[in-house]
């Protein structure tokens, strides 16, 4: 009934296209509007969006403070090919065309061109080294591979957030935006305050000097990860233990009762899996949202069309982040220096990012090691094993029998809201070593260097004669990390920083033929990082234009993305797992000598099969199921790849009254870096081998960067429509479609595609409805998905939702009130298994704006 009402929404919109008579005044604003929009993103020049060798999308401010989301980063999701995630309230993160999860490092997100990723993930934390929404000017989005142009970790996409130019744009403008969410009971909260709060000052003293100052502050309530969903459930089948029943019980946002935190203990003749019992995550996390970021920028004109700026960004950061477990940033810090000089023939530029996780903690850690904080795995379990016996020996059932051993083990356990665990918290999240504490304690910094050159600018003459241009651009970038001695280490010399450098180039050319009615574009990049081989990029556009408001467009490109720091040089202890990156420096060994755990698992739970209903000895069973065991068949990391084709349609049709933008492509991807389990065993005899892989504690475990052995094939498409009634009416409708086609030599370490077949979103919005009141209203939906992670892997439930606003500018105080809400109807969902189920946010929001100073 839901999809029906939506579908009914957007079958009125388009509709009224037949019944709505056309005016000039409508041609004009369409014409002016998409067919002279210039874009910069997709060639790193500017140029006409109709003529765009790529798929560009794009969303001005303008546009999104006539839709229902509190921000334009929010707005996003109206945007075509676009998939939001929610881990938290205070992050969201950015993905197109498939295989998203919340770090997302092959989606790169730009400031004015400069990265604002946290260099230790190699991606960025949402937007909160970004722009605030009085300083946005637009939004461009390229949802597709990036890499010959941009390098590093665009190989699924690219967002560009453009700031204003305070020579362009001066005065003074505030925005208080005030909310509330946690409205029903699907959660422990009451009602809760949001807040957000937006500065902005511009200046430009004459025609050469100006400077503006950002600032921002988000505050509020997080939303609730709760799910109880068991990730145990058959860990017990053998002994027909199951739901409540069942002595590993495991569910998704509880922490400390994880496979790592279990045990198989032989009970009476019979083995079970027994996992410690954890917390949950209302109890061990901190809700509470306080954000703030502020930039302060200088800029100078020497000359016509040459300008200089240098810009300070810093950012604070409370909120929770998702990873392969949850974390709580608390006081985390990011810092941006930049310099940008650039004249139409030429421009530098250069930044250097750092970046202090502050007071942040591991949720899982935390959990795990609040329980050993009372009582260690080995005496829980051994008295959880007298416990049961005494049970059973009393007359308990099986099932009371582990449940009355439960009880009896956790006596003395540290409980939530007693002052006793809010010490041993504070304790905990403090010690930087994850076998014993949660801290997460994190000191990088990224300094990067790029220049380009437009060759056509500078030989003007020679490139019209020839009808070409061409462009030059290269780069350099350099990751330093501290190591902390959990997180990160350096193996080779020990007192000292970490590095990791890569360099690129590129040159790109473009010609027209046919009186400019075809223009094709050729690109090549070669990029060199520390610890693997040149790599070559190319790239090949073909854009044909019969007329003004018909263009056709055709590409093909390579891609490849190195491995993070985190990939590459993580050296984590966490509950008796090292997750280790996947260079050699790092884990040389491990992978020759390793057996993976999948197969650990298998045989583990064939020996317990055997012992608990076929009579057989723990060691007869050993004997009888050794051969399950596998070694490790991976090895040392090597750069994610991707081929991509891609063809696309814009046009303007209806007497210019229907914006039209269509997209189809196919990607190839190989050497997906992902995850392995594996497990050395403490001894070399190979006939002790079994025996010592069936315990837990006679053997090595280890996570292991390396890549899938897997070839994933995916393709989709995208449509787009925009259609304006009149002066006062436009609707905006947008399909999404990505489909994982196959996947070839599946190994089962490729990363879960994480993404719906069919997104749908569709916005009716209103200016000057009666003097200045405008309005709009937005709907979305997507279908379920399967989603794989190392937190959780499961079926994400189909949802959609409504956004809706209502503005009126004072145009005598230079006000404008905005009266909105997110998910109107409040119907609880989750964009991602183990995050959040988001709710209902409704806001007020008041800007105030001068134009002149």
């Amino acid at each position: 009934m839901n999809q029906k009402l939506y579908l009914l929404f957007l079958f009125i919109s388009l509709k009224s296209f037949s019944q709505v008579q056309n005016s000039k005044t409508k041609q004009d604003s369409i014409k002016k509007e998409e067919l002279n929009e210039i874009v910069i993103t997709a060639s790193r020049r500017s140029e006409n969006i109709m003529h765009s060798p790529i798929s560009i999308e794009q969303l001005k401010s303008a546009e999104a403070k006539n839709m229902g989301s509190p921000s334009i980063y929010e707005a996003l999701e109206n945007v075509k090919g676009v998939q939001i995630i929610t881990p938290s309230l205070g992050f969201k993160v950015i993905n197109t065309r498939g295989f998203a999860n919340s770090t997302n490092v092959r989606f790169a997100q730009l400031v004015d061109g400069i990265d604002n990723q946290a260099p230790h993930l190699g991606a960025p934390i949402a937007n909160a080294l970004g722009a605030n929404d009085l300083d946005i000017d637009k939004i461009e989005i390229i949802p597709g591979t990036a890499s010959a142009l941009y390098g590093m970790n665009a190989i699924n996409g690219l967002a560009n957030i453009q700031t204003k130019n305070p020579f362009e744009y001066q005065g003074i403008a505030i925005q208080q935006l005030t909310g509330v969410n946690h409205i029903s009971n699907i959660d422990r909260f009451s009602p809760k305050i949001y807040s957000q709060f937006n500065l902005r000052f511009a200046k430009a003293f004459n025609e050469k000097f100006a400077f503006k100052i950002n600032a921002s502050t988000t505050g509020g309530t997080d939303w609730v990860a709760d799910d109880r969903t068991d990730l145990a459930p058959n860990a017990n089948a053998s002994t027909g233990l199951f739901g409540a029943d069942n002595p590993a019980y495991d569910e998704v946002n509880g922490y400390g009762n994880e496979s790592a935190n279990r045990k198989t203990l032989n009970l009476n003749g019979k083995n079970y899996v027994v996992a410690r019992t954890g917390y949950r995550e209302t109890d061990i996390s901190d809700y509470d949202i306080k954000n703030y970021k502020a930039d302060f920028g200088l800029y100078f004109r020497p000359k016509k069309d040459h300008e200089l700026s240098l810009t300070y960004k810093t950012a604070l950061i409370n909120t929770i982040y998702q990873r392969s477990n949850r974390f709580r940033l608390d006081n985390y810090t990011l810092n941006q220096f930049s310099a940008d000089y650039h004249t139409p023939i030429f421009q530098v530029k250069a930044y250097a990012t750092t970046e202090n996780t502050g007071d942040s903690y591991n949720m899982r850690s935390l959990a795990e090691n609040m329980d050993r904080a009372y009582k260690s795995d080995d005496k829980w379990f051994a008295d959880y094993t007298t416990a049961y016996k005494n049970a059973i020996i009393g007359g308990a059932s099986v099932a009371d029998a582990h449940r009355i051993a439960r009880t009896q083990s956790d006596a003395g356990r540290f409980l939530p809201g007693t002052e006793a665990y809010e010490q041993k918290k504070n304790e905990l999240i403090d010690i930087n070593n994850w076998d014993i504490g949660a801290a997460l304690r994190v000191k990088s910094t990224l300094v990067h260097g790029e220049g380009l050159f437009n060759w056509d600018k500078a030989f003007k003459s020679f490139f019209e004669k020839i009808d070409a241009k061409l462009l030059s651009g290269v780069d350099y970038r350099n990751y330093i990390i501290v190591p902390d001695g959990n997180y990160f280490i350096n193996p080779v010399h020990a007192d000292e920083n970490l590095t990791y450098q890569k360099t690129g180039a590129f040159t790109q050319v473009t010609k027209d033929f046919f009186s400019d009615k075809l223009r094709l574009g050729a690109t090549v990049r070669m990029d060199k990082a520390d610890y693997f081989d040149v790599k070559f990029t190319p790239q090949f556009t073909a854009v044909y234009s019969p007329k003004e408001s018909l263009n056709f467009r055709a590409s093909y490109q390579n891609g490849y993305r190195f491995p993070s720091i985190f990939e590459g040089f993580s050296n984590v202890n966490s509950g008796g797992v090292k997750r280790v990156g996947g260079l050699r420096i790092m884990s040389d060994g491990i992978f020759e000598n390793s057996y993976t755990k999948a197969s650990i698992d298998k045989f583990q739970a064939q020996v317990n099969t055997d012992v608990n209903t076929n009579g057989l000895t723990q060691a007869q069973a050993i004997e009888k199921n050794k051969n399950t065991l596998q070694k490790n068949p991976y090895t040392y990391l090597e750069p994610e790849f991707v081929k991509s084709f891609e063809f696309g349609f814009r046009g303007i049709t209806l007497n210019r009254n229907l914006f039209i933008d269509a997209d189809f492509y196919y990607n190839s991807y190989k050497n997906f870096i992902a995850q392995v389990e594996a497990s050395i065993p403490n001894t070399t005899d190979p006939n002790l081998i079994p025996t010592a892989l069936y315990s837990k504690n006679t053997q090595n475990r280890y996570r292991l960067w390396t890549n899938s052995k897997s070839k994933i094939y995916n393709y989709g498409g995208s449509l787009g429509l925009k259609y304006r009634f009149d002066e006062t009416f436009t609707a905006l409708t947008n399909l999404t479609y990505t489909k994982l086609d196959r996947t070839d030599d599946k190994d089962g370490l490729e990363d879960g595609f994480n993404t719906p077949e069919f997104n749908v979103n569709g916005t009716l919005m209103a200016n000057n409805i009666w003097k200045n009141l405008g309005a709009s209203i937005s709907a979305r939906y997507q279908n379920n998905f399967d989603y794989v992670s190392f937190l959780v892997s499961g079926t994400v439930p189909a949802y959609w939702t409504m956004d809706a606003q209502v503005n009126y500018y004072f145009k005598k105080s230079g006000i404008t009130t905005k009266l909105g809400g997110t998910n109107i109807l409040n119907k609880p969902y989750t964009s991602i298994l183990g995050g959040p189920s988001i709710g209902g946010l409704y806001y007020l929001s008041l800007v105030w704006e001068t134009k002149k100073i």
